[in-house]
C-alpha cells in the first residue's frame, strides 16, 4: 500500500475560480441520477490512468497548473446538490478543491498499478467532489519510458462522465483545449412520460416487426456465467500490455483485442475447469441519436466464439458487433431510451434501492468487460512532459471478477486487465495468455 498525502502547492495557491460567473444549476438526468445512487451499493468510479516521459522538477508548480485548468472548466466544476427523495439532484458550480489532487510514493510502474487497484476502495463521494487526481512522481520502469516518468490518475464519478466523456474532461486537465459539451436536461422532462411510453410502446412492436422480417437482429441472449463471472474475491490485481498499433492486427483496435481475450481467457477458463464454448463479452457501445445525459453509451452482448480460427473469429465479433449497432439506432431503442429519461425521481430511487448485489444469476450479457475508448492524439502534458501512454481500470462488480480497458492515445494502445483471484486463479497466468494471444493470429 502505498501512502499518501495533499500535496503541498506553493504559497498562497488556494487560488479560487478564474471564471466570472456561478453556472446555472441543472437536474442531473434520469441515467446520471441512476449511476450516483447506485454507486452506493456497487462502486463505479472510473480511473483513467496517463503515463508521462519524466518527472516534473517542480512538481507543485505542475499540480496548479492542473487546479487552474480545472478551474477555467465549467464541466470539472461541478458538484452534485440533492433536492431530496421527490426530485432529482441538481448539478451546481461547487469550484474546485485544492485537496482534489493528492500525491503518493511508487517506486516503479508495477507499484503504481497495485497502489491504483487500491484506490477502488475509496469512491468518490459526488455531492463533495466529482473528481480527483491522484499522482505518482518520479516512478520508475513506465512503459516506453527510459529514465523516471511520472503517473497521473484521474479518478471520476461516473455520474458526472462516461468514458469518452471523462477522458474528453482529464484531457482538459493535462492541456488539450478542446471543449466539454454540457448536457442541458428539461426541468419537466417526467411530465411527459405517458405520451413518452406510448410511443416507445408503438416503436417496440415496429421493433419486433422488423426483427421478425430479418431487418434488425434480435436482442443478444444472455450468456451461461462462467468462473470470470465469480464475485470478486481473494487478491485483487491490474495489469497493463501495452503494444504500438502497427503491432495489432489490420482490423479494428476492438476487434483485435477482443478476439485476443477470446482465445486467452477460453484457455484460461478450461485449465480451470470450465467449458468456454458459449464465451461472449459485454461491450459498452455509444448510443445513437444526440447526447442527452453524461452518460451516453449501452452496454451490449457480443460473444467471443472461442472453438473458431482466429480470421473466422474475428469476422464473426465484427459482424455481431456491426448487428449491435445497427439495432441500437433503431427508432425503439431511442424511444425507449426518452421513455426511461422521463421516470420520475421517486420510482427511480424505489429501482435502484431494490437493487440486490448479493443475487446471483446464472446468465450474464457477457462472460468479461471489454471497454474500448481511443482518448485522441498525444498531445497532453504533465509538468512539461509529453504523454506516452493511457489506460484504466475498470470496475469489477458482483457478477464481474474480470474486466479489461482498451486505450489509445496517438499510435500507442494499452489493454489493462483488472481481475479478482476469485474469477482467473494466477492474474500473471492469464495477462501472459492474453500477451501471447496479442502477439499472435490464434
Amino acid at each position: 500500500m502505498t501512502s499518501a498525502a495533499p500535496v503541498l502547492l506553493l504559497a498562497g495557491s488556494m487560488r479560487r475560480s478564474l471564471t466570472s460567473d456561478a453556472m446555472t444549476a441543472r437536474r442531473l438526468a434520469a441515467v446520471d441520477a441512476q449511476n450516483l445512487w447506485m454507486s452506493a451499493t456497487m462502486p463505479n468510479d472510473q480511473f483513467l490512468i496517463y503515463g508521462f516521459a519524466g518527472a516534473p522538477r517542480d512538481l507543485p508548480g505542475a499540480v496548479a497548473a492542473i487546479l487552474d485548468r480545472a478551474r477555467a472548466c465549467g464541466e470539472l466544476r461541478l458538484r452534485v446538490h440533492d433536492r431530496g427523495f421527490p426530485r432529482y439532484p441538481e448539478w451546481v458550480d461547487g469550484g474546485v478543491d485544492d485537496r482534489q489532487v493528492r500525491t503518493h510514493a511508487a517506486d516503479d510502474w508495477a507499484g503504481c498499478l497495485a497502489a491504483v487497484a487500491a484506490l477502488t476502495e475509496d469512491q468518490l463521494d459526488a455531492h463533495i467532489s466529482t473528481w480527483r487526481l491522484h499522482v505518482f512522481s518520479p516512478v520508475r520502469g513506465v512503459p516506453g519510458v527510459a529514465g523516471d516518468g511520472s503517473v497521473a490518475v484521474v479518478q471520476m464519478s461516473h455520474a458526472l462522465a462516461d468514458g469518452t466523456r471523462s477522458s474528453a474532461l482529464a484531457a482538459r486537465l493535462f492541456g488539450r483545449d478542446a471543449p466539454v459539451e454540457t448536457v442541458t436536461v428539461a426541468p419537466c422532462e417526467s411530465a411527459t412520460l405517458p405520451v413518452r411510453a406510448v410511443r416507445a410502446a408503438r416503436a417496440h412492436r415496429l421493433l419486433m416487426r422488423d426483427v421478425e422480417g430479418g431487418n434488425v437482429a434480435a436482442q443478444a441472449d444472455p450468456r451461461p456465467v462462467l468462473r470470470s463471472n465469480a464475485r470478486p474475491d481473494g487478491a485483487r490485481g491490474l495489469r497493463v500490455l501495452v503494444r504500438r498499433r502497427a503491432e495489432l492486427p489490420e482490423s479494428t483496435v476492438t476487434v483485435a483485442v477482443l478476439a485476443a481475450v477470446s482465445r486467452a481467457l477460453a484457455d484460461q477458463l478450461r485449465a480451470l475447469g470450465d467449458d468456454p464454448a458459449t464465451l461472449g463479452a459485454e461491450v459498452p457501445m455509444a448510443s445513437a441519436g444526440p447526447r442527452r445525459a453524461h452518460n451516453h453509451f449501452g452496454n451490449v452482448g457480443v460473444g467471443l466464439h472461442p472453438d473458431a480460427p482466429y480470421d473466422e473469429r474475428a469476422a464473426l465479433i465484427v459482424e455481431e458487433l456491426a448487428q449491435r449497432r445497427a439495432r441500437a439506432r433503431h427508432p425503439a431503442m431511442l424511444a425507449a431510451a426518452l421513455a426511461s429519461a422521463a421516470v420520475p425521481a421517486p420510482l427511480l430511487r424505489w429501482g435502484v434501492s431494490a437493487f440486490d448485489p448479493t443475487v446471483r444469476s446464472p446468465t450474464a450479457t457477457g462472460n468479461t468487460v471489454v471497454s474500448s475508448v481511443h482518448r485522441g492524439a498525444a498531445d497532453l502534458r504533465f509538468g512539461g512532459a509529453p504523454v506516452v501512454l493511457t489506460t484504466g481500470c475498470p470496475a469489477l462488480s458482483p457478477m464481474m471478477g474480470l474486466t479489461h480497458g482498451v486505450h489509445g492515445i496517438g499510435d500507442t494502445v494499452a489493454v489493462s486487465v483488472h481481475a479478482a483471484e476469485s474469477a482467473v486463479g494466477d492474474i500473471d497466468a492469464y495477462a501472459d495468455r492474453l500477451s501471447t494471444a496479442l502477439n499472435r493470429r490464434t
